[in-house]
């Protein structure tokens, strides 16, 4: 299991995340506060507080190129 956090400007950035996680068969949960929703729901998503960096929980060792796809929206 891979953390990190991540941060969606608009909401381009939140249907081009939901478009790449889509596409891997591993969970990844999004966490803001205290909810927490499946990266996979564009709803979920915009239930979270986008102003702030969103906590994310890949369920896989074997994400790299997943993390390549969604670097832009990663916080360093």
């Amino acid at each position: 299991m891979k953390t990190f956090e991540l941060l969606l400007n608009s909401i381009n950035d939140v249907k081009e995340f939901v478009n790449v996680v889509s596409k891997y068969d591993f969970d990844v949960d999004l966490t803001s506060g205290r909810y927490v929703v499946d990266a996979k729901s564009i709803m979920g998503i915009f239930s979270l507080d986008l102003g702030k960096p969103i906590k994310v929980e890949v369920h896989s060792d074997d994400c790299d190129k997943f993390l390549a796809e969604i670097d832009s929206f990663i916080v360093k």
